[in-house]
């Protein structure tokens, strides 16, 4: 077994979000996103069949859903549910955000 160190080998440059997949099992999957100043299309809403409980480690986030917003500081953690339609608003843009996202059951 090799640590992995979810801080090392930041990108200086990314022209897209990068998700990198930790651990995946039939049950769950674990990411870690790095986002620089990114956010999701115009119109484009994540519509997820499986459940996602994701935390910031570092930088700044904000989250969109049809009905509320919320901001994501180092330490912020929140569970979306299956299909719960949400878009990231906005990321910092002078730092990188750094995410772990865990996907999880299937929203049954």
């Amino acid at each position: 077994m090799t640590p992995t160190n979810l801080f090392a080998n930041l990108p200086s440059h990314l022209p897209d979000e990068l998700f990198t997949t930790l651990l995946e099992t039939a049950e769950v999957r674990v990411e870690r996103i790095i986002s620089h100043g990114h956010a999701s299309p115009a119109g484009f809403w994540y519509n997820q069949d499986q459940h996602e409980w994701v935390v910031v480690l570092k930088g700044e986030a904000r989250l969109r859903f049809e009905d509320r917003q919320i901001e994501l500081r180092p330490g912020d953690c929140v569970n979306i549910p299956a299909r719960k339609k949400h878009r990231v608003e906005w990321t910092a843009p002078n730092e990188p955000t750094i995410w772990l996202a865990i996907h999880y059951g299937d929203g049954r």
